[in-house]
């Protein structure tokens, strides 16, 4: 696990369950970059701290696996709210995954350290790493898993379904047009 500074128990609970913790600045990318960077295992499992993935996980990792380290493998986007607003957007995440080529970290990545080599790693970047990596991998290295990546909800349910879709559509676009990480990471939160 790598600890950004969290200010809860997190990094504490961690430890006390046998988990190897890191310290890193804050910023995913740099946490992202260190984890790898420290990973011992060939194959890595890029999650965010408010994902959890479903039981058959390990099922269609597995089936990633024996096909070889080539391509990187993501999972389906389940968020944690009843609301309907929720089931929608998963919807257009899985439009956005299947036309775009576009998962975000959100949804996980199982990617073995050779291919995360091949395209130059995680970038450390405060905020766009996931979008800058899966980029680099493009379409022909991405898979599609049939589990489920459970996300908190939170951050829609507490600015609003509308508002935090159309704030993240605008940072994704603002990203291909050249606009610096660190801004759009101040501009995020």
């Amino acid at each position: 696990m790598v600890d950004g500074g969290s200010a809860d128990a997190t990094a504490a609970l961690a430890r006390a369950a046998g988990a190897r913790v890191l310290d890193a600045p804050r910023g995913r990318g740099g946490q992202l970059a260190a984890g790898a960077a420290a990973a011992r295992h060939p194959w890595q499992l890029l999650l965010h701290a408010d994902t959890v993935l479903a039981p058959d996980w390990p099922a269609m990792a597995a089936r990633l696996v024996a096909a070889g380290p080539t391509r990187a493998g993501y999972f389906r986007l389940v968020l944690d709210s009843a609301d309907p607003r929720a089931r929608r957007l998963e919807r257009a995440v899985a439009w956005r995954c299947r036309v775009l080529a576009l998962p975000y970290g959100d949804q996980g990545l199982l990617i073995h350290r050779d291919l995360l080599a091949a395209v130059g790693g995680i970038r450390p970047l405060p905020l766009m790493e996931d979008v800058d990596l899966v980029r680099r991998l493009g379409r022909a290295r991405l898979c599609a898993l049939d589990a489920a990546a459970v996300t908190a909800a939170d951050r829609w349910e507490r600015d609003g379904w509308a508002w935090r879709s159309v704030r993240n559509l605008a940072c994704l676009g603002a990203w291909f047009v050249g606009v610096p990480p660190a801004l759009l990471a101040r501009w995020y939160r």
